[in-house]
């Protein structure tokens, strides 16, 4: 299976690019979000990548970071989530706001996506939320841009990818110090996602102290 893509951008679709990789040509099919972050044509670009297996078809997924290809992953496990409606929901609010609104059980941002109704989107972040903080924590691992052309296969020793952009691997930090404080990791992944939410610019250490204070007992 193809866990990871890297060449020339050929062009783009309204939903796909083609990324060719030393002479053979792979149709990726992106979100918008992904596509509108997509370099020139000609220029180098890498994917992380899942294989969508049909009876009557085989599709090429691709994501930015190794969290937004984990979460593809976990909303396809919801039943009425196919591909193309993760795909979706990723490109409305990308890795991060899906983590934040699955942490904090907020149905409706999942229902801003097209095609996501009220039913399926609670759904979605009742079967997930426990599953949040573990999605989270790859944030640190960082997005796929390599500058060689190669077609990795899943679990094939795909060389280490750039580092992630700070703001994930902040809050990826700030949940791994709650834990480690003792705070149970469900708890810890919402307290993160809203402080995140609340002042996305912060570091670490800002988003530890904020945390704490959500987590705080009320008097």
């Amino acid at each position: 299976m193809i866990g990871r893509i890297a060449g020339r951008l050929e062009y783009r679709g309204p939903d796909h690019v083609l990324i060719d990789v030393r002479g053979v040509g792979y149709i990726v099919h992106v979100s918008d979000r992904t596509l509108a972050a997509m370099p020139a044509a000609g220029e180098a670009v890498a994917l992380w990548t899942e294989l969508v297996v049909r009876e009557d078809l085989l599709q090429l997924f691709g994501f930015p970071t190794l969290a937004e290809k984990e979460w593809h992953r976990l909303l396809t496990t919801v039943q009425g989530v196919g591909a193309k409606a993760a795909m979706a929901i990723l490109g409305t609010l990308g890795a991060e706001g899906t983590g934040r609104a699955v942490a904090l059980g907020d149905a409706r941002a999942i229902q801003a996506a097209p095609g996501v109704g009220p039913k399926l989107a609670s759904r979605v972040v009742l079967e997930l939320k426990g599953r949040a903080a573990a999605v989270m924590a790859l944030g640190a691992q960082g997005a796929a841009a390599p500058a060689l052309d190669e077609v990795v296969e899943a679990g094939g020793g795909a060389p280490p990818p750039r580092p992630a952009p700070a703001r994930a691997g902040f809050a990826a930090d700030a949940l791994s110090a709650l834990v480690n404080l003792g705070y149970a990791q469900g708890d810890a992944a919402a307290a993160v996602a809203q402080a995140a939410g609340e002042a996305p610019a912060e570091d670490t250490a800002a988003l530890i102290r904020r945390a704490l204070r959500l987590l705080a007992p009320r008097a």
